[in-house]
């Protein structure tokens, strides 16, 4: 079993930065390819970034290309999520998941102001 704990969010103006962080226990998730994604008020949940378990491949949504950088340090059992050149529409609860796997954590509020 996994728990997932995120934490790092907060609230911020537009065009400032975030680093969200996701901390594993239970077990190690160096083997398990890991993704944030994100869920505003009245929407669907939104694919934000994944990265493989070794941390050689990434994706990101269309969205988030160019601003957000998604790394793990896998000694630490860690996952993070940088956030550069915020804007109000990334607003939204940001999650993180071992997917394939089905852990997720609670969530974490980002909210950017305009």
């Amino acid at each position: 079993q996994v728990q997932l704990v995120e934490s790092g969010g907060g609230l911020v103006q537009a065009g400032g930065s975030l680093r969200l962080s996701c901390a594993a226990s239970g077990r190690t998730i160096g083997t398990y390819d890991m993704a944030w994604f994100r869920q505003a008020p009245g929407k669907e949940r939104e694919f934000v970034a994944s990265i493989g378990w070794s941390g050689g491949h990434t994706s990101y949504g269309d969205s988030v290309k160019g601003r957000f950088t998604i790394s793990r340090d896998n000694a630490k059992n860690t996952v993070y999520l940088q956030m550069n050149d915020l804007k109000p529409e990334d607003t939204a609860v940001y999650y993180c998941a071992a997917y394939a796997a089905g852990y997720w954590g609670q969530g974490t509020q980002v909210t950017v102001s305009s």
